[in-house]
């Protein structure tokens, strides 16, 4: 075995860490099993491991997920139609590396049996690392303190590590630890919720095993996606003298015990590192994908866990720069924000082109599939804190224009058509009215690109693969959508963000930004004509794309004095909120989709989402009545609406609305509010927190040439701090009751942003912070009712 030259674990009395960046689960929470999985998943945007207990077992869900690694299953209809996707993709967990079992005398260590003295495990937001800390006696009578730490290094795109120990709590006691590598584990079948995973047990086929004392290695490959995935570890361990060593190889499992007597004061220790791959089958051999990931695992265990441990903690350090966001007066919110950022830095990689899926890798929840809440959510904050990580991500959806164009002419339509839900490229979303009416994600797409390069000036992106993202999008609205004898244009038959409320005709959220994708490309391929020739774009389908956005339908109740969501939704029946208990929430799964389709009620925010990307289209006057009419039918069954509805509260000085909309937004994990947080976390709901205190309070808009800034701050939060990146230089606004500070604490001296502050233009400059004095809060009114019931919790 390798000898163990790693600094020792750290002892229950050295001095305790910054609370403000820790999040603690003790025996108290064993009940929550899958919730603390997801909670303290580790993540690199390409290799995922939820925060399994070392042990395997008690689980609610394990998983060790790769980015792209998945399989294919097939989707069955009652009666098939032309056009239904006929496959879906579904995530499956790679071989598990994590797993560490310890038997003390004849019995498995197992929380569920004997008497725990202590257990608590440590999410460590700053040092990215989850730490273990157990004491156990087992039905006989055998005490054992066990201590772990795991990571996934964010600088190693394949490489994780466990570093694991065990001891006796006082007199000699026999152990056997079985440091396992495992393909194939039983995924335990979920509920039947329709929003839960598909699962595919037994996935993967062995192609190749190996294993001697130190090291071990498995190979398989996938049936239908036709992908092969390999995972090495390199075994370092120290060892009383009499503890043994033995290897148990089979295709499926590798197993390294480790068997003897520990005296008091011994211990013994155990570091795995390990190391992921896949590619296509196609593209790789077994051979060549098992030599990539020894060596690896081989270099991670040469250099030592603590240089992986300083290596993590120097890439959150320069993460957190730009990431951290301060709430003074907000101690249980602040902790949750830096949460949610954390797990939004995990989500993403900046060194190849990655998807981020709707649960990122912290669980299987909805396949693992990418949805439209990756351009909607998650790209609008990494645009600002990671624009590199945007950039990845947008690349991914460019890598995939084939399978959309391909969807397109499947559809009989123009341009390309992404995918409602994906992890291929593939439309994998057999739900028609929902899924593949859906159109809006294709805008939403366009959107993200426009943000991006308005925010980096990334011209490079912007002439390659931006336009052609950009383009393939407008040509899809320019043929979807239709001129009628009174010269306006319509886009009809399509599903906006409200599930609720389906295949309508004049989505206002899906019209504003096909309109927004229109203008944004005209003016793309004008500005860069080049770039337009390669694409065979022509001056008359510039015009056409400008004249179809002039002429945009934007319905509008002017008997009610609102816009509507579709057209005619302000005059379809109203919901009998009267007669709906607390229990028949979420709608969908007590209520069948004809009775929601048909009444004026709403799952997620949709016409006050376009409020916040679109916020140029409304006056103050327009946003305040659609708010307040919107609000209350707005019922919340989507983890995607508390934010958008956040923002525009904050933007109306309905300052404790948006409070408690933020707080429920940022706490949707940390208390599962949803029920749902076992199968993942919700990354958009993350993401939104971040947009609720910058765009809401902070008065955050980019929707002009400079940043826009309309500040205010509840009651409830003294201080309000964070930055975001604007063309490479980091912007730092301090928000506080009486002033608003804008700074550039790390720029060149001859460096300087202009930017509104209230509708004042302002030159920050640096060395120079410019201060102004908050503005007064708009007054619309009181604030504006909820559905009965379904107000946030006031805080």
């Amino acid at each position: 075995m390798q000898p163990n030259t790693d600094p020792s674990p750290p002892e229950a009395d050295e001095p305790q860490p910054d609370e403000r960046w820790r999040i603690r689960r003790t025996r108290d929470d064993l009940d929550r099993l899958g919730e603390t999985e997801s909670v303290f998943a580790l993540s690199n945007g390409w290799l995922g491991w939820r925060g399994t207990l070392d042990e395997g077992d008690p689980v609610d869900m394990p998983g060790s997920y790769l980015s792209g690694l998945h399989e294919c299953r097939q989707l069955n209809y009652p009666e098939d139609g032309y056009a239904f996707p006929q496959l879906s993709d579904t995530a499956i967990s790679a071989p598990n590396a994590t797993l560490i079992r310890l038997w003390v005398g004849d019995e498995p260590l197992d929380l569920r049996t004997g008497t725990v003295l202590a257990h608590e495990q440590v999410l460590d937001l700053r040092a990215g690392v989850i730490e273990r800390h157990t004491e156990w006696i087992s039905p006989a009578g055998d005490g054992v303190r066990v201590r772990s730490r795991r990571l996934v290094s964010l600088r190693r795109r394949r490489v994780a590590a466990v570093d694991w120990t065990v001891e006796p709590l006082d007199g000699p006691v026999d152990v056997r630890i079985c440091a396992d590598l495992l393909a194939n584990e039983r995924i335990p079948e979920r509920g039947d919720d329709p929003r839960a995973a598909s699962l595919i047990q037994e996935p993967l086929t062995a192609e190749l095993h190996r294993a001697d004392d130190s090291d071990a290695l498995l190979v398989h490959r996938t049936q239908r996606s036709g992908q092969r995935v390999a995972v090495a570890v390199a075994h370092r361990t120290a060892l009383p003298e009499h503890v043994a060593t033995g290897v148990d190889a089979t295709a499926d499992r590798i197993r390294l015990t480790l068997t003897g007597a520990l005296r008091p004061g011994e211990r013994a220790r155990l570091t795995k590192f390990a190391a992921y791959e896949w590619r296509p089958v196609a593209d790789s051999s077994v051979e060549e994908l098992a030599d990539q990931v020894s060596g690896d695992a081989d270099a991670a265990r040469t250099d030592g866990l603590d240089a992986l441990l300083a290596e993590q903690r120097a890439a959150f350090d320069g993460a957190w720069r730009t990431a951290d966001v301060v709430l003074d007066g907000a101690e249980e919110l602040q902790l949750a924000t830096r949460f949610a950022m954390f797990h939004l830095i995990q989500a993403g990689r900046s060194d190849s082109d990655r998807a981020i899926p709707a649960k990122g890798l912290t669980g299987n929840g909805y396949d693992g599939h990418v949805l439209w809440d990756t351009e909607g959510y998650v790209l609008p904050v990494l645009t600002y804190v990671a624009p590199d990580v945007a950039r990845s991500a947008l690349r991914w959806r460019h890598a995939h224009l084939p399978q959309a164009f391909d969807r397109a002419a499947e559809l009989r339509l123009t341009g390309a058509t992404f995918p409602w839900r994906t992890i291929g490229g593939r439309e994998c979303s057999g739900y028609w009215p929902a899924g593949t009416a859906g159109l809006h994600v294709n805008a939403d797409i366009a959107d993200a690109v426009l943000r991006y390069v308005a925010a980096t000036g990334d011209e490079d992106f912007l002439v390659g693969a931006g336009l052609d993202l950009l383009v393939a999008t407008a040509r899809l609205w320019h043929g979807f959508g239709h001129f009628t004898d009174d010269g306006s244009f319509h886009i009809v038959g399509v599903t906006g963000p409200d599930e609720y409320t389906a295949l309508v005709d004049d989505n206002l959220f899906t019209n504003l930004m096909a309109r927004r994708n229109l203008r944004g490309a005209a003016d793309a391929v004008q500005r860069h004509p080049e770039a337009a020739g390669r694409l065979g774009v022509d001056p008359a389908e510039v015009a056409g794309w400008r004249a179809a956005a002039e002429a945009m339908t934007i319905p509008y109740d002017s008997k009610r004095g609102v816009h509507q969501q579709a057209a005619g939704f302000t005059d379809l029946p109203e919901w009998d909120f009267a007669n709906t208990s607390d229990d028949d929430y979420p709608l969908l799964l007590h209520f069948p989709y004809l009775e929601l389709y048909r009444h004026q009620v709403v799952k997620q925010a949709d016409l006050v989402l376009a409020m916040l990307r679109c916020p140029g289209e409304f006056t103050a006057e327009e946003k305040a009545a659609n708010f307040a009419y919107y609000e209350a039918r707005t019922v919340r069954d989507s983890s995607l609406s508390a934010a958008p509805q956040g923002v525009l509260a904050a933007e109306l000085g309905h300052l404790d609305l948006a409070y408690d909309l933020f707080a429920e937004s940022v706490l949707q994990d940390l208390k599962d509010l949803g029920d749902k947080t076992g199968d993942g976390l919700h990354l958009a709901s993350l993401g939104g927190a971040w947009l609720t205190l910058v765009q809401g309070f902070g008065g955050l808009r980019d929707d002009r040439e400079l940043l826009s800034f309309d500040p205010r701050l509840p009651d409830r939060i003294d201080r309000l701090a964070f930055s975001l990146l604007w063309h490479g230089h980091r912007l730092h606004v301090t928000l506080t009751a009486e002033e608003a500070r804008y700074a550039l604490p790390d720029a060149d001296a001859d460096t300087a942003i202009e930017l509104w502050h209230h509708g004042e233009r302002l030159r920050v400059t640096a060395g120079q912070p410019t201060v102004r004095p908050m503005p007064a809060l708009p007054d619309f009114g009181p604030e504006p009712p909820s559905p009965p019931g379904r107000r946030p919790a006031r805080r």
